[in-house]
């Protein structure tokens, strides 16, 4: 199953897509979430358990999922999956050196390391990363619209040790609700105004909540809200976890496939009803005869 997942998966938006790109550049974003497994012996050696309140564990053996999704289309098209007791940071590492120029990723402020930072820019990808709130650039530069060049350093007051030049946003979100949502601040390579504005990154960010609906289509509809994945042994877990995964995706290429052709946004389009429409077919299907391939 991860075999053909590498095989076949792959971004799927076109130069027309909505939500895709961002100067001629493809929006994709990272993020995790955690799977419960059958509650066996091998699992739970395998996998572990993540803590809860009052130092017990969890009722199930967790798997972790780490993603890179396309925003404009929703389509996971690269991954990696390990224990709970592995960190998202760690699966990341792994996923971030197959990132590619022409590339932007976009990435919560959990990811926001200067070592993850360098190994990600080297592979020729941009970054939008949401910063966290300890972090503080040496300011060097103010730009006309608000945004401004920053210094980090891999240690703190550390001018000998290693660093790299940021551009900083930051932005505040008014909806029209009493409370307005911010101050947020942005890290990006994307260091030319001329080239991208600091509002045009500030919307682009806002692709990143994309992956975050990914995982609810995964695990809330496709797999089934609450469900516990069925198999009973750490390579049957990693098999049916890469099969949800191929199984989302040839959804999602079917989805996009109809937006294309109907010439709408891909957002557009209803994942459960395209999910439905699945499952009844496949239904229908079930008597075919291998042997008429």
């Amino acid at each position: 199953m991860k075999g053909l997942f590498d095989q076949v998966a792959q971004p799927l938006a076109t130069q027309n897509t909505p939500g895709s790109w961002l100067a001629g550049r493809r929006l994709v974003a990272i993020d995790g979430t955690t799977l419960d497994v059958a509650d066996t012996t091998v699992n739970d050696e395998f996998f572990g358990r993540p803590g809860v309140s009052k130092g017990e564990r969890s009722a199930f053996p967790q798997a972790r999922l780490v993603a890179l999704a396309e925003c404009g289309t929703y389509a996971i098209f690269d991954a990696e999956i390990g224990p709970c007791t592995t960190s998202e940071l760690g699966l990341s590492r792994l996923l971030v050196d197959r990132l590619q120029p022409g590339m932007v990723l976009l990435a919560d402020r959990g990811f926001t390391g200067f070592a993850l930072w360098q190994q990600a820019v080297a592979t020729g990808a941009d970054l939008i990363w949401r910063a966290r709130n300890n972090v503080m650039p040496r300011h060097l530069e103010t730009f006309d619209d608000g945004s401004w060049l920053g210094e980090l350093r891999s240690k703190k007051r550390d001018l000998r040790s290693e660093h790299v030049i940021v551009r900083v946003v930051d932005y505040s979100i008014d909806d029209g609700r009493d409370i307005s949502m911010g101050p947020l601040r942005l890290f990006t390579t994307l260091v030319d105004p001329a080239e991208v504005t600091a509002i045009e990154i500030a919307a682009a960010y806002a692709q990143r909540w994309e992956i975050e609906s990914v995982f609810d289509e995964l695990k809330t509809h496709q797999r089934g809200s609450k469900m516990v994945l069925r198999s009973k042994s750490p390579a049957l877990v990693l098999q049916e976890i890469w099969g949800h995964l191929c199984c989302h995706y040839a959804i999602r290429t079917l989805m996009f496939a109809a937006a294309l052709q109907a010439d709408v946004d891909p957002d557009r389009v209803s994942f459960v009803a395209a999910l439905r429409i699945t499952r009844r077919s496949l239904s229908q299907a079930r008597g075919f005869s291998p042997s008429g391939w």
